[in-house]
């Protein structure tokens, strides 16, 4: 088994616990990032069959739950999958013994979670696993076929592989029951949130967006050049007062280098920007102008983009319209494949072919019929690796052929455009923020309940 196929295959182990049970039913649903299920994945990690056989040798029971055993393999395996996420994640490793403690109440916690998922009545159908199965296969860029013969390969009975994953699916569905009836969101703390969003004053915990317009002072500046720049600046701040297009200002007055983006220097924490900076816009509002202030570069005209909480929404966005063309990998076509008929698609697409008709003709993706037009679509609507070539191109422009989780891709970025969000999408960002708040805290109270209610009986050490 090559390298290649050993990292794809721990890959898979990774990515069981980010799989949806059902697909989403949308126009190019598989560009869409699927939410977390928050469950640890079922499988462990890629492990030869000889590392495999090796450790059922020297298996032993390290815990009882409600009389079912937890054995050194399962906690091992976990443990293993910690380590490696939190090696990938940059992460400060805890000493050994505290991070085997620390997964072994966490097994706990599952298997008390699954054993009353089991008897809670709620059932996970044949259908469920098999689309469980799909998108752990489509996640890895492989087929079903594929998936099942890397897992046999590396010592994992398919059929243990799919109860586990039903297990999962099990909880979860249960946990939503148990947990999201318990999560109410009134428009009261609706209100209440926006509220302290617009009123919050404390400049350290806020993501800040300002647009500047410099004008430059030369280093050797006579008075009467300082005078004369000066009134260029109050002009260019006069007119954004007076509502003109700020954009077209920063063109008109700004430096050259400036000039990208009217001028907006990107939604960042309000610490990275030069005190000048907050100081003279700490009080102001969104959409208000501050300046002429003067450093030691010129003077600054500056307007509030966007000032809000860490961790809030966000208000101004910028949205993308893009069309693209997916070709899936398949024992036919394997990815180099795939690229390589893309790459030539695209020759014909800048030698004057539509885009459209070539998109209906060989796109795999659910917006083939539209010409891969996916509409106007807001930040993080697309997994991550299609969003980042996205953003890297200007209108107009056509990527090279790319791969993300899905398969491989050409897309073109048609237009983008400026937008605030109308009071109703706000209103419903705030309400998922504090849900998700809600939720967070919800599931550890009922984790608790489900562990302070079974019987856990300690054996050995786990080695």
């Amino acid at each position: 088994m090559t390298n290649n196929a050993t990292h794809k295959l721990t890959s898979i182990c990774l990515l069981v616990s980010l799989i949806i049970a059902v697909p989403l039913q949308t126009q190019a649903q598989t560009l869409r990032p699927s939410g977390p299920l928050r469950l640890s994945s079922p499988l462990s990690p890629a492990l030869g069959p000889r590392e495999g056989a090796a450790q059922q040798s020297a298996d032993f029971i390290v815990a009882v739950v409600n009389s079912e055993p937890i054995t050194n393999n399962d906690v091992r395996s976990k443990l293993q999958r910690a380590e490696q996420q939190l090696t990938q994640q940059g992460v400060v490793m805890p000493p050994r013994a505290e991070l085997v403690r620390q997964v072994l109440e966490r097994v706990i916690g599952d298997k008390a979670q699954l054993q009353e998922a089991k008897l809670s009545g709620v059932r996970v159908d044949d259908n469920a696993v098999a689309g469980a199965v799909e998108a752990v296969a489509q996640q890895n860029q492989i087929s079903v076929d594929e998936l099942r013969r890397r897992l046999v390969a590396d010592g994992i009975a398919y059929n243990i592989f799919r109860e586990q994953l039903r297990d999962e699916l099990l909880v979860n569905r249960f946990r939503q029951r148990e947990v999201d009836a318990r999560v109410k969101v009134t428009d009261l703390e609706v209100d209440q949130f926006l509220r302290e969003q617009e009123t919050n004053t404390d400049v350290s915990s806020m993501d800040i967006n300002l647009a500047q317009i410099l004008v430059a002072v030369p280093e050797n500046a006579t008075p009467e050049q300082v005078k004369a720049l000066e009134a260029k600046a109050q002009q260019a701040a006069d007119k954004a007062r007076s509502g003109a297009d700020f954009g077209v200002l920063v063109n008109e007055f700004s430096e050259a280098s400036l000039r990208a983006a009217g001028g907006q220097m990107g939604l960042r924490n309000a610490e990275r920007y030069p005190t000048l900076f907050l100081d003279a816009t700490k009080a102001l509002r969104n959409g208000a102008i501050a300046g002429p202030i003067r450093s030691g570069a010129g003077f600054h005209v500056l307007k509030v983009v966007e000032k809000r909480r860490a961790g809030t929404p966000s208000i101004n966005i910028t949205q993308t319209r893009a069309r693209h063309i997916l070709l899936r990998p398949s024992p036919q076509l394997n990815e180099a494949a795939a690229a390589q008929k893309l790459a030539d698609i695209k020759r014909r697409v800048v030698a004057g072919q539509d885009f459209a008709v070539l998109a209906k003709e060989n796109s795999d993706d659910g917006s083939a019929k539209d010409g891969g037009d996916l509409g106007w679509a807001n930040p993080g609507m697309f997994v991550p690796e299609f969003e980042q070539v996205m953003n890297s191109l200007a209108p107009g422009q056509i990527s090279e052929p790319f791969e993300s989780r899905f398969g491989v891709h050409i897309l073109q970025v048609l237009e983008r455009r400026e937008s605030q969000l109308s009071n109703r999408e706000q209103r419903e960002l705030a309400r998922a923020a504090l849900r998700e708040k809600k939720l967070e805290d919800a599931y550890a109270l009922w984790a608790q309940e489900i562990r302070g209610r079974a019987y856990v009986e300690y054996r050995e050490t786990p080695q």
